[in-house]
C-alpha cells in the first residue's frame, strides 16, 4: 500500500523555475519521456511519477527533449538517485511508422498531435543522451517498448533481430510489466546508498551481468547468436519467456549476449484491489499540462479522459498480443467503490456532457480471476484459458461488472455509461444467462458494438488461438436477437487481421 506524503493536486516540476517555487534544490527522480506531459492514470509515467512523489520522493519530467538543446537533459539538474526513461505510451517505432513502414502524419501524444518530437527507438537515444552528460548517475529503462525489448527480439523495421534493449541503451535496470511495487523496491535499495550494479534481486527487473554467482532455479534460453542464425531457436527461446511469465511458478530467465548475460527476475506479484484503488486514487490532475494549451493540448487524452480503467491483465491468450508479457494473464481489479469515487470526480469536470466513454480494461468482461486454481497454482504454463474451447475451471460471469456499471450508470450527471475496451464475445456466448448481452445492448452501446473475430478461417483462428468461427456466428445471433426483442437498431463492427502468420491467399479472400 502508498501513503500519501506531502503531496497536492498539481503538475509535478518540469523547469528549473518549477524547482525555485518549491523549494526543491535537488530531485530524487528525473524521468524522460518520449510523450508529452499528461498527468492523468491512463498514462504510465504519470502513474509511475505520482506512486513515487506517494512515497515522499521528488520527482519531476523532461518531457519530449529536444536532441538539439545541448541543455535539454540537464534542465531539472542531475537527480540524487536517477533517471527514469520511456518512450512514453506506446513503442516509438509503432507511433513513428504505418505497417508499410511509412510515417505517420501525426503523433497524438504530441502537443497539437505534431509529429517529430521524439525520434526513432527513444529509450535507447535518451539514455546515451544522459551517459553523455552524466556518466555514472542510474539509469532505470521502463514502458511498452523497454518491457517488450527486454531480450533479443525481432525488429519489423529493420527486419532481424535486435540484441536486449539494455546493451543498446547502456541502462543500470529494466522494469517490465506494470512497475508500481518494483519501483518502490528500486528506489528504496538507491536510496539506501545501494549501488545500481548491485540490485540485482527484485521481481520484476531484468539487468545485465557478466557473471551467473548465486542465481537459483534459472532456465537458460538460446543465445542471442543462436537466435540471429535459427528461427527455431528463437522460437524456443519465445516459449520459454512465455512459460515464466507467471508471479508463482515463473523462474529467473537467461539469455546469454556474447560474454555478457541478460538476466530476467522472475515477475512482480500482481497488485491487491487496495493497491488498484491507491494507485488510481492519487491526486492525479487529470489533464495535460497548461504549457500545451497555447498548441491545442495532446489529442491522446480526448480518446481517455472520460474513460475510467476498471482492472488490468487478460488471460485471452491471443497469439498475436503482447498482453501477457506486460500486464500478464491474472486480472487485477479495482474496487466497485474506487471506481464510482473516479466516475463522481468525471461529472465535476467542466467539460463533462454527461457521457462516460469506457468502464473496462485490456478485455472489459474479464473483471475476475480466470480461476480458483491460480489463487494457489498460478496460471498453466501449457493450457490456455479460452483455448481452443473455455477450460472446464473458468469462471464464466458478468454478474460482478453488471454490478459496477449498474453502480456507475446510477449516478447523478450521468447520462450514458459506454463499453468501449475490447469484449470477448466467446465469453458471452459461454455465459449461460442473457443478462449480460440484454443491458449491454439496452445501456452501454452508442449504436455500434466493435468486437474482434480477426478472421473466418478456422485454419488461421487456430493459430491466432481465437474461437472458431461458429462461435462468433452464434454471438452475432445472440447480439441481433437481444436488440430485436429490445427494439433497438444496433450494429456490429468486427476488428480483422490481416496477414497473420499461417494466413494463405485463399484466407485472405
Amino acid at each position: 500500500m502508498w501513503y500519501r506524503l506531502n503531496i497536492g493536486k498539481d503538475f509535478l516540476p518540469i523547469s528549473k523555475k518549477d524547482l525555485e517555487e518549491r523549494n526543491i534544490e535537488q530531485l530524487d527522480f528525473v524521468y524522460i519521456s518520449g510523450d508529452a506531459y499528461v498527468d492523468h492514470p491512463s498514462f504510465g509515467p504519470a502513474i509511475i511519477m505520482r506512486v513515487l512523489e506517494s512515497r515522499g520522493y521528488s520527482v519531476g519530467i523532461i518531457p519530449e527533449p529536444d536532441l538539439k538543446d545541448p541543455g535539454a537533459f540537464k534542465a531539472l539538474g542531475m537527480p540524487r538517485l536517477g533517471f527514469l526513461v520511456s518512450s512514453g505510451n506506446i513503442d516509438s517505432m509503432v507511433n513513428h511508422y504505418t505497417v508499410s513502414k511509412k510515417r505517420r502524419g501525426e503523433d497524438i501524444y504530441s502537443p497539437g498531435g505534431e509529429k517529430g518530437k521524439r525520434p526513432d527507438r527513444a529509450v535507447v537515444v535518451y539514455c546515451n543522451k544522459i551517459r553523455e552528460v552524466y556518466k555514472d548517475v542510474p539509469i532505470i529503462i521502463g514502458g511498452i517498448e523497454a518491457s517488450l525489448r527486454r531480450f533479443a527480439h525481432y525488429d519489423y523495421w529493420d527486419d532481424k533481430v535486435r540484441r536486449s534493449i539494455l546493451l543498446d541503451s547502456q541502462a543500470d535496470l529494466l522494469i517490465y510489466g506494470m512497475g508500481e511495487n518494483t519501483i518502490i523496491s528500486i528506489a528504496e535499495a538507491l536510496d539506501s546508498g545501494m549501488d545500481a550494479k548491485y540490485i540485482t534481486y527484485i521481481n520484476g527487473t531484468t539487468y545485465v551481468s557478466t557473471e551467473l554467482d548465486n542465481i537459483p532455479e534459472a532456465v537458460v534460453i538460446p543465445s542471442f547468436e543462436e537466435v540471429v542464425e535459427s528461427k527455431r531457436k528463437y522460437a524456443t527461446a519465445f516459449m520459454v519467456q512465455e512459460e515464466e511469465q507467471d508471479y508463482q511458478t515463473g523462474k529467473t530467465i537467461i539469455q546469454p549476449h556474447g560474454d555478457r548475460f541478460v538476466i530476467q527476475n522472475p515477475p512482480p506479484r500482481p497488485l491487491t484491489e487496495i493497491e488498484m484503488d491507491d494507485v488510481y486514487n492519487l491526486p492525479y490532475t487529470r489533464t495535460y499540462h497548461p504549457s500545451y494549451e497555447k498548441a491545442g493540448g495532446i489529442p491522446a487524452l480526448n480518446e481517455i479522459k472520460f474513460s475510467i480503467t476498471s482492472h488490468r491483465g487478460c488471460y485471452g491468450g491471443c497469439s498475436f498480443c503482447a498482453l501477457n508479457f506486460h500486464q500478464g494473464r491474472v486480472i487485477q481489479s479495482r474496487s466497485h467503490q474506487s471506481i464510482v469515487e473516479e466516475a463522481k470526480l468525471l461529472t465535476e469536470d467542466k467539460d463533462f456532457k454527461g457521457y462516460i466513454h469506457d468502464v473496462g480494461g485490456p478485455t472489459a468482461n474479464f473483471r475476475e480471476r480466470a480461476c480458483d486454481k491460480q489463487e494457489k497454482h498460478g496460471v498453466c504454463k501449457n493450457k490456455q484459458c479460452m483455448h481452443p474451447s473455455p477450460c472446464k475451471n473458468l469462471k464464466v460471469s458478468h454478474k460482478d461488472y453488471l454490478e459496477l456499471l449498474r453502480a456507475v450508470r446510477s449516478l447523478p450527471g450521468i447520462k450514458k455509461v459506454f463499453v468501449r475496451s475490447g469484449l470477448r464475445y466467446d465469453y458471452i456466448v459461454a455465459d449461460p444467462s442473457n443478462e449480460f448481452m440484454k443491458e449491454l445492448c439496452e445501456h452501454h452501446i452508442s449504436g455500434q458494438l466493435k468486437v474482434a473475430p480477426e478472421h473466418v478461417s478456422d485454419k488461421v483462428l487456430r493459430l491466432m488461438g481465437k474461437p472458431k468461427r461458429e462461435v462468433y456466428d452464434k454471438f452475432v445471433k445472440k447480439y441481433f436477437n437481444t436488440n430485436k426483442k429490445l427494439g433497438k437498431e444496433q450494429y456490429l463492427v468486427p476488428y480483422l487481421i490481416s496477414g497473420h502468420p499461417g494466413s494463405d491467399i485463399n484466407d485472405a479472400i
